[in-house]
């Protein structure tokens, strides 16, 4: 099985442990463990026994899990470590060598490169600045015209921040029954606007992954999920049995204590949000170097810029003598980019949008 670098998370891994203004990260402000424990006012964790647990995921969390949708049981749920393997695992459950997917671009890298490992014919609509990162009609059409086993979307998007709302998904689903199409539709950033829907409440095989990650600030769990009809959890059940087992009884409770104080988690990123928001709608009157299709939700920006460098050197550079860090839009496939996080502290986003705007005016 031969993968492909994985430009946006080897750039991560290679730089951001040297950013002093973290300006791309897309999980908000991570909490600690003192401030998710002090959450426990039911004391969960006090009787956590270190076994394997519940091999399917704590029967109490997955009912929390259940609350976020508004459709199916605990048995359309399953748990997975983080939702990267959450996406993985419904691939290589539901795909075959010879299977034809349809993705979109910009988007994650893994939603194009682990069906291709698997000798899928991958087919990429690209979404287009200009629509406002939605995609082209025809385009699309045209994807569609053949048979496809799957069509795979992160609604909201990453990096552009795309939401398909459930007009659009309705759009989407009429072309997938024609060939009884899978949609797997990568949540994760979803749980900030109440625009957003999901597509395993809409569609019998839409299926839905996310996680702790992003909105609730606790990447450092690795806890996600999948919801799905019972017939696909059987067949993704099968495969994990033979790689995690199950996600634990710590990660489990911890996350139990999380959902059952969604609401608060919700609030307090809503707020970073939607702050930074508003400081980059500040900044963008003032910058006439850069432009930005302010996204309809999730916790990203895709920024356009206008200057004579590329963005990889534009992003290092910064990083390298500022301390700057952004993710380059080269890692998504568009240059003249930067992948923008709205989820740090309002100063850290006044500063990093400051030295862009110093760098861009040299590059000019």
């Amino acid at each position: 099985m031969d993968l492909k670098d994985f430009l946006v998370e080897q750039w991560m891994n290679d730089h951001e442990g040297r950013a002093v203004f973290n300006m791309t990260d897309t999980c908000v402000s991570p909490l600690s463990f003192r401030e998710l424990s002090a959450l426990d006012t039911e004391h969960l964790l006090d009787s956590v026994i270190l076994d394997y647990g519940e091999i399917k995921g704590d029967s109490r969390l997955r009912k929390e899990i259940l609350s976020l949708y508004k459709s199916g049981t605990e048995d359309n749920i399953t748990l997975m470590h983080g939702c990267l393997q959450a996406n993985e695992a419904v691939m290589y459950a539901l795909l075959d060598r010879g299977s034809r997917v349809i993705t979109f671009t910009p988007g994650y890298q893994q939603f194009t490169e682990i069906p291709q490992s698997i000798g899928c014919e991958t087919v990429t609509v690209r979404l287009l600045e200009e629509n406002g990162w939605m995609p082209d009609e025809e385009a699309l059409q045209k994807a569609f015209e053949t048979h496809a086993d799957m069509l795979v979307i992160n609604n909201p998007n990453n990096p552009t921040g795309t939401l398909f709302d459930e007009g659009y998904l309705e759009k989407l689903i009429a072309l997938c029954q024609r060939h009884g199409t899978y949609i797997l539709s990568d949540e994760v950033y979803q749980g900030l606007s109440e625009r957003e829907v999901s597509v395993s409440d809409l569609y019998e095989k839409g299926i839905s992954t996310s996680s702790l990650s992003k909105v609730y600030s606790l990447a450092g769990l690795r806890l996600g999920w999948i919801k799905a009809d019972e017939s696909v959890i059987r067949k993704i059940s099968v495969r994990r049995d033979y790689s995690i087992i199950s996600t634990g009884p710590l990660a489990d409770s911890l996350a139990l204590t999380a959902l059952r104080n969604k609401e608060k988690l919700l609030e307090r990123s809503a707020q970073i949000v939607s702050e930074n928001r508003r400081v980059l709608g500040e900044w963008l009157a003032a910058e006439k170097k850069a432009s930005v299709v302010m996204p309809g939700a999730g916790t990203t920006a895709f920024l356009k810029y206008d200057a004579a460098v590329s963005s990889e050197r534009l992003a290092l550079g910064l990083l390298e003598k500022e301390g700057v860090f952004f993710v380059p839009g080269s890692c998504f496939g568009t240059d003249k980019h930067l992948r923008l996080g709205l989820t740090r502290d309002t100063e850290t986003m006044r500063k990093g949008l400051s030295i862009l705007s110093e760098y861009l005016r040299r590059y000019s």
